[in-house]
């Protein structure tokens, strides 16, 4: 219980710090804290509780049963806004040539395609500034780029894409080859909550519409703060709380009452969508989950609001 208490303590003083009730902010993180204590193993299922064990194995046969229309569901139920949210991820990531990524339950591949997208672009960019500053060059500088090239080559891009469900990876490789997309990427079975990968590793870590369907989001926060390298970066891509009262009714009719309709039109599927609705509005809201960011050791933290709260953008991170 030593951990959970301290997580407990640090919330209690910043809340305090923030002038907010104590009693009531942290309620929920102290009923969390006394559960563990008690040795109640439960957990949440979208609006359902069920044993920890039981819930991973639910949420793989969710992904598992919507694999294959995942992609035309998500363009569906967002109207295809989420490939928006998804350049916007890119746009704030801003990675540079030589950056290795890990995206964490992004077994379609879309964050790692756009990665490597952007890596061509940024490389693309330097070519023609570097071309643009040498038209004439000397013979030195001929000379000099034939002895050093090797040596001043730049370490190569690459992104890994990590899904525990292996249907969700098979569907990202198909998509992989039809769009001719193998060279800086690889795909690797592995579970949020225990990565099979060895400490200090990557540049970035990213984690889009993933990290609400873990079991213990601490423990894969933990795990996302030992596979960065120290100055990584943590960024996440999550639905979150709808800051204006009109649009969050709006937000909450259409969630409830069409997205498992659209799940059975075009999945098949409506008790599947019906559970990610719910996920969702089990999630911590935005200040809540920087909070528990900031908990598991990541620094510089913040985010941003994108369509009004519909989701969150944050941001930490490895010092």
């Amino acid at each position: 219980m030593a951990a959970p208490m301290r997580v407990l303590l640090r919330r209690v003083i910043r809340l305090s710090l923030r002038n907010v009730p104590v009693e009531v902010a942290s309620a929920a993180a102290a009923r969390r804290c006394f559960s563990e204590a008690a040795g109640d193993r439960s957990t949440h299922f979208g609006f359902e509780t069920v044993p920890e064990a039981e819930k991973a194995k639910r949420v793989y046969q969710v992904f598992e049963n919507v694999a294959q229309k995942y992609d035309v569901m998500n363009d569906a139920m967002s109207l295809g806004v989420h490939r928006l949210w998804k350049d916007m991820l890119l746009h704030v990531m801003h990675p540079q040539p030589g950056a290795r990524l890990l995206d964490v339950a992004g077994g379609t591949g879309d964050i790692a395609f756009r990665f490597l997208d952007y890596i061509r672009s940024q490389q693309e960019r330097q070519r023609r500034r570097a071309a643009k500053s040498s038209q004439t060059p000397s013979w030195q500088d001929i000379s000099g780029s034939y002895t050093t090239e090797d040596e001043d080559r730049p370490r190569e891009s690459g992104a890994v894409v990590c899904d525990i469900n292996k249907e969700m990876l098979k569907v990202g490789k198909q998509k992989a080859d039809n769009m001719g997309i193998r060279a800086g990427l690889s795909w690797v079975a592995g579970d949020a909550e225990e990565l099979p990968f060895a400490d200090d590793q990557f540049d970035i870590y990213t984690i889009a519409f993933g990290i609400r369907n873990v079991t213990h989001i601490d423990q894969a926060l933990q795990e996302a703060l030992r596979v960065l390298k120290p100055g990584g970066r943590f960024m996440c891509l999550e639905f979150s709380k709808v800051t204006n009262p009109l649009l969050a009714r709006l937000y909450d009719a259409y969630s409830f009452q069409m997205i498992p309709v659209l799940g059975e039109v075009i999945a098949g599927d409506w008790k599947s969508y019906q559970y990610l609705v719910e996920s969702i509005r089990n999630f911590p809201d935005q200040e809540e989950f920087k909070d528990m960011i900031e908990d598991a050791g990541f620094y510089c933290v913040q985010y941003y609001n994108l369509t009004g709260g519909v989701v969150a953008l944050h941001s930490g991170f490895k010092l």
